[in-house]
C-alpha cells in the first residue's frame, strides 16, 4: 500500500475511491472495502482511500476532552494494509478544509485532484460541509462530472449492522468477546511501560506501567483482562489491571492499566509494548488487604493460563 500526504501530484490509474475515517476499520469496514478492490479489478484500476487527520471531531467539537477511538493512524494504516488497498491518502482537516460543499469536494478533490473514476460510499455515509452531502447529494453532484457511484449496505450480524460507536460501546462496558467479534481481530494498547508505585512487586506480581502512545486511544472499561502483551518480536502471556487500584489507592479520579507479564522478570521501563485484549476475567474490586488481593491474583493466573493455553 502506497500513503500519500495530500492529494496533490498524483498518479493514479482509473482509482476506484472510498472516504471515510474508518476508526477500527472493523468487519463492516472490511465488506466496503473487499467491495473497492473487487471493483477496482474489475476495470483494472487501483483501490483507494481516504481519510482525514486529525479526526474531524478533534476540530470541530469544543469539548474534545472525553472523545476516545478505536484506532490511531498509525494502526489504521497497518490495518488498511492487511486489507489489501492499493492507496492511502491522509487529507490534512482543518477548519477551512471543513467548510468546502460536497459538489466542490467532488469536482475539485475526488476529480480535478485524484482522478477518481469511481466512489464508493457507505450505508450511512455524509461528507462536505455540515455533512450534507447524503448519498442522493453525492450521486446528484457526480452526474456532473462523469463519476460512477455506488451505495453498499451495511454488514449486518445477527446482533444488527456492526458500527464502530457500538464496538466503543462494547469496550467501554468490559464486553471484549464482543467488540473482537465484531472488530474481526483482538483489540490491542499500545504504549510505553512507565514507572509505578512498585506495589505489586512487593506482593510477587511486578506489574509494567502503560501510557497510551495516544492520549485519544479508547481504554476498555475497569477490570482484570487476560491479555497478550507484545515486547519486541516476542509475545507473553499476561494479566492486566485497567482502574483505580481501590485496595491500595483511595483516589478514584486515578486510572491505570498495569500489566503483569506472566514469567518474566526484565527491567523494561521505557519499552514499548503492546498489549493485546482476549478476554475479561472480573470486576475491579477492592480487597480487605494486599493478602486477599494476592490470593485473588493467584486465581487470576491460573485462569489466564487455563485461556491461553
Amino acid at each position: 500500500m502506497v500513503i500519500h500526504d495530500g492529494y496533490e501530484n498524483l498518479n493514479l490509474i482509473s482509482p476506484v475511491a472510498t472516504l471515510g475515517i474508518f476508526d477500527g476499520v472493523h468487519r463492516g469496514h472490511k465488506a466496503l472495502l473487499d467491495f473497492l478492490i473487487s471493483r477496482a479489478r474489475s476495470i483494472k484500476g487501483e483501490s483507494v482511500v481516504i481519510t482525514f487527520s486529525p479526526h474531524p471531531r478533534l476540530v470541530l467539537e469544543k469539548n474534545n476532552i472525553n472523545l476516545s477511538f478505536l484506532t490511531t493512524m498509525e494502526e489504521k494504516k497497518v490495518l488498511l494494509e492487511n486489507a489489501n488497498i492499493d492507496h492511502l491518502i491522509v487529507i490534512q482537516f482543518n477548519n477551512e478544509f471543513s467548510r468546502i460543499p460536497a459538489c466542490d469536494f467532488i469536482k475539485d478533490i475526488l476529480v480535478g485532484k485524484i482522478g477518481t473514476k469511481h466512489l464508493i460510499v457507505g450505508y450511512n455515509h455524509h461528507f462536505g460541509k455540515r455533512g450534507e452531502g447524503d448519498f442522493n447529494t453525492i450521486k446528484r453532484c457526480s452526474e456532473e462530472h462523469a463519476l460512477a457511484v455506488e451505495q453498499v449496505q451495511g454488514f449486518q450480524t445477527e446482533e444488527g449492522a456492526i458500527s464502530s460507536s457500538s464496538i466503543r460501546e462494547a469496550l467501554l462496558k468490559g464486553k471484549i468477546d464482543e467488540a473482537n467479534r465484531w472488530l474481526g481481530y483482538s483489540y490491542s494498547v499500545s504504549g510505553t511501560v512507565i514507572e509505578g508505585r512498585r506495589i505489586g512487586r512487593s506482593i510477587g506480581f511486578p506489574t509494567a506501567n502503560i501510557k497510551p502512545d495516544s492520549q485519544y486511544k479508547l481504554i476498555p472499561g475497569n477490570g482484570v483482562y487476560v491479555v497478550e502483551v507484545k515486547l519486541g518480536n516476542k509475545i507473553f502471556p499476561g494479566m492486566l489491571s485497567i482502574g483505580s487500584n481501590p485496595t491500595v489507592n483511595e483516589d478514584i479520579r486515578f486510572r491505570s492499566i498495569e500489566v503483569h507479564i506472566l514469567n518474566f522478570d526484565k527491567d523494561i521501563y521505557g519499552k514499548k509494548i503492546s498489549v493485546i485484549f482476549r478476554k475479561k476475567l472480573r470486576d475491579e474490586k477492592k480487597f480487605d488487604d494486599l493478602k486477599k488481593l494476592t490470593e485473588q491474583m493467584i486465581l487470576d493466573k491460573h485462569d489466564t493460563l487455563r485461556f491461553l493455553t
